[in-house]
């Protein structure tokens, strides 16, 4: 399954917002620098689907806030 993250770094908490089945904005504590903020994404979104991270897969979007992640459920 593909998801398209709106990501938002350096937030007060961590937290995912689901706009629809496919679709979420997340909110991350971590900055966007080296990585940081999409490694907490990943961790984010693995911990609501109860997988391993990594199984979850950054599929493009590495810079930039908008960003779709492969999911292995």
């Amino acid at each position: 399954m593909i998801v398209t993250v709106h990501a938002k770094p350096n937030a007060r908490m961590n937290s995912i917002a689901w706009l629809d089945e496919t679709t979420a904005k997340v909110t991350v504590t971590a900055a966007p620098e080296s990585g940081k903020a999409t490694t907490a994404i990943v961790n984010l979104l693995a911990d609501h689907y109860g997988i391993a991270k990594t199984r979850v897969t950054l599929v493009r979007g590495a810079t930039t806030r908008m960003k779709h992640f492969f999911i292995e459920v």
